[in-house]
């Protein structure tokens, strides 16, 4: 009986190797169809963001100290400030609180004597990039 099942084996071996050779990958051919619209509108957003310089931009600090702190200073300034982007910054060994982002220092210090009411100990600050 081991015998007829040996080249049993053999011939399902030998089948599933020629069937192998029929397989293929599939092939990928890809067509990208673009508005040329698009790339005009590309190279504006490029010319205007060439034209912004980020460090002139001018921030208001609220705080400086320790994480915990500035992550709940942070969440005041958020619920204070709605209109206000804040952020938390990390500068060794503080956790800076920084809110806003003015084109000008006028629009700037407008918005500083309203927080001023709330964090009296905040200032204006331009970071360097």
């Amino acid at each position: 009986m081991r015998i007829l099942t040996i080249p049993n084996h053999i011939f399902h071996i030998a089948l599933l190797t020629i069937c192998s050779f029929n397989l293929a990958a599939q092939e990928a051919k890809i067509n990208i169809q673009q508005n040329p619209k698009f790339e005009q509108l590309l190279n504006e957003k490029r010319k205007i963001n060439s034209s912004i310089a980020v460090n002139e931009r001018y921030k208001i600090q609220v705080f400086s100290g320790v994480s915990e702190k500035a992550k709940k200073t942070l969440s005041d300034c958020k619920q204070n400030f709605t209109d206000l982007d804040g952020t938390i910054v990390f500068n060794t060994p503080n956790y800076k609180v920084w809110i806003g982002n003015f084109r000008n220092r006028i629009e700037a210090e407008r918005n500083l004597v309203e927080i001023k009411k709330i964090y009296p100990n905040a200032f204006l600050i331009k970071p360097k990039k």
